[in-house]
């Protein structure tokens, strides 16, 4: 689940609201599953990924990764994103597009501290997305963390990436392909809005 925080009153987020309450009283699973592409300036890659949304804090989008893996990279490089939710429980796509920064090292520290000590434990014993002999190691690296004796400090290669998007597309899916797409594109401080063809 995703948790909303003082969401902003404007209305693509006032849509996207009530798209996610249809899907989430429609039973969809993994809700909170994003699709974030990122464009990597150095080695000129364009990649993708699913990552858990945490929150909607007024207009800001919040996930969490290591520091480390090749997306922090890309973002670093790159700051434009692209993100996309589907809930097939009700057959819309929202898509987004956005500039990403990192959350603040206090805020990074105040969530780890809330989080479970298992998953502070991967995210402590995991080097995100580095080759590594086989499974039964990761589980090895797992369990040495487990025995960590501070559990609850944020290392410094892990937290927060925070999004707001300037571009909103609801996509509604119908069987006759009569698909609806609304857009919702932010300029000069306002939302311009049209629809798109199918």
């Amino acid at each position: 689940m995703i948790q909303f925080n003082n969401l902003n009153q404007e209305i693509p987020y006032q849509i996207l609201k009530d798209k996610y309450d249809k899907a989430a009283n429609a039973g969809q699973k993994s809700i909170e599953a994003i699709s974030v592409s990122s464009f990597n300036k150095e080695i000129h890659e364009v990649d993708s990924r699913y990552v858990n949304l945490k929150f909607i804090t007024n207009d800001e989008f919040i996930f969490f990764s290591n520091y480390n893996s090749p997306k922090a990279s890309a973002f670093s490089l790159f700051d434009q994103i692209t993100a996309l939710m589907y809930w097939s429980s009700t057959n819309v796509q929202i898509r987004m597009k956005a500039k990403i920064k990192k959350t603040s090292n206090e805020y990074n520290q105040k969530y780890f501290f809330e989080r479970s000590e298992e998953k502070n434990a991967l995210a402590i014993s995991s080097k995100q997305s580095k080759p590594i002999n086989s499974y039964s190691q990761v589980k090895e690296n797992y369990n040495k963390s487990l025995k960590n004796d501070d559990l609850k400090k944020c290392p410094e290669f892990w937290g927060g990436y925070s999004f707001t998007p300037y571009y909103f597309e609801f996509w509604e899916g119908h069987e006759s392909r009569l698909n609806k797409r609304e857009v919702y594109e932010k300029s000069d401080d306002s939302w311009k809005h049209f629809i798109l063809q199918p």
